[in-house]
Formats: structure tokens, sequence, C-alpha cells
């Protein structure tokens, strides 16, 4: 099947590090589909005209990540006429509460204690391992649902890149797609139009300081380290890729195969 590759990628003005997750490489030399898999950030910002693209795409459903702390600060998704909205959260929302809330709100001393010393990387890292283990009834729910009836699809989360983007590379992984492209469209997200806008409560300019800003940068930022570190823990706990999907997520081979149908050309 020839691959219909968009020639431009769309500039959304409320929706941040959207993507289609098109033509990615498998190891046996297929590609992902375009138009069927769709990543973003949250949707809830989407302008009128974001809104007109987003219901051009015949989505048949969203998987929202966020919890509902999340959902309470950036609010609900658009409604896009016909489409299924799916809440499925990864993470809890008195998990690390009150660590975003002295995040959006602490002095340059605060910000050192708690993320100074590579603490706010092992924070993610930590975070990755956790969702990979704990997480696994709401990923082998989203395989199942994508090899059922639910394409095209969207996974979103607040900025896209941390529950979304593990969401993406667990379906990725199931499709066969190489470990290397996997990683470098993770990545993606770093590109200055899509990173999520770091809001805190001081209006003073020291809110932004550079040093405040580095020590952020670890929670903001999408590093190989992180995905990397999921992977390794797929292959501790499980021991393989298939032994986690089949075990961990109850994904059997024939479930595997009309994934494979619906994704790849």
């Amino acid at each position: 099947m020839t691959q219909q590759i968009p020639s431009t990628e769309p500039e959304l003005a409320g929706v941040r590090n959207f993507r289609d997750v098109g033509g990615l490489p498998t190891v046996d030399g297929r590609r992902v589909r375009y138009g069927v898999l769709f990543r973003s950030g949250h949707l809830a910002h989407a302008t009128d005209e974001d809104t007109e693209f987003l219901s051009s795409l015949g989505l048949h459903t969203i998987f929202d990540f966020r919890n509902a702390s999340d959902q309470k600060l950036e609010g609900p998704d658009v409604e896009l006429p016909g489409v299924r909205n799916v809440n499925l959260p990864l993470s809890d929302p008195a998990d690390g509460a009150e660590f975003w809330k002295m995040v959006r709100d602490g002095e340059i001393e605060q910000l050192r204690e708690i993320l100074g010393d590579d603490k706010a990387a092992n924070r993610m890292i930590s975070s990755y391992r956790k969702i990979v283990t704990e997480r696994t009834a709401e990923h082998s729910r989203v395989l199942h649902s994508l090899a059922g009836d639910s394409v095209p699809a969207l996974m979103h989360c607040a900025a896209g890149k941390d529950r979304a983007g593990l969401s993406i590379a667990v379906t990725l992984l199931a499709l066969g797609v190489e470990r290397e492209a996997i990683l470098a469209d993770y990545l993606e997200s770093n590109a200055k139009h899509r990173r999520y806008k770091v809001h805190r409560s001081s209006s003073s300019t020291a809110a932004y300081s550079p040093e405040v800003m580095e020590l952020l940068s670890p929670l903001f930022d999408a590093r190989a380290e992180y995905l990397l570190a999921a992977f390794e823990t797929i292959e501790e706990t499980w021991g393989s890729v298939d032994a986690y999907l089949e075990q961990g997520l109850g994904i059997t081979p024939e479930i595997r195969e009309r994934l494979r149908e619906r994704f790849l050309d």
C-alpha cells in the first residue's frame, strides 16, 4: 500500500506537541500507517481552528491520560462531535500533588532542595518505571481497544511527553517498531514549538531565572534515559517485550496481529 505522507505538520495554536506517529519503521520492514495514530498535549485550550482540524482527522477515540488534578488545572478537552473520550489516569491525583505545588510556588532554596543534585531526573526515571509496572491494566485496555474499534486514535496527557509518550511507546512496541525509531519519536517532544509551557505561581522575574529553569528542565524535558529506563524495567520484570505484552498486558499473538493489520502498511 502506498503511504500518503503529509506535506507539512499542522501548526495548532492551542494544542502543544501534536503529531501523527505514521511513518515509523518496524523491525520486519513495514511502517506505521499515517492517519491512524496521533499524539499531543491536552486539548483543553484548542482554538476553533484547532478544533476544526482535529475534527477533520476522523478520530474514533481520544485517550486522555490526565488525572483529576490535571483536568482541574487545565480544563476538560474540547468536545469533538462523534468522538469517544476515554479517561485513563496514569498517575494518582494525590501522588506528587504536594511536589508539583512546590514546583509552582517554590522559592529558589526550596527548588534547590527538591530538584537539585539530580533529584528531578531521578524522580522522572522512577515515575517511568512505576507506570510500566503499576499501570498494566490501563495499557492493556488501550491496546485491546486499539485492536477493536478505536481507530483512528489520539493519545494525550498534559504535555504529551510522559504518560502519553509511554503509552505511544508501548503501542509501538506491540507493533514491532524499531526501538531507535520509538526513541526518536519520543525525543521529538523537545522541539521548541512542542514543549509544555511552564506555569509558575510567582510573577517575579526570579521565577524564570536561568537557575530556576535549569532546576525545572529535567521535569519538562524528554530525555532518552527516561524512556530507556522504562524499556529496562520491562526486561527486568518480564524478561522480554513479548512476555510483557502477553503476561503483563494480556496481549496475545492474535491481538498483536490485529493491531498490525490496523496500524501497519
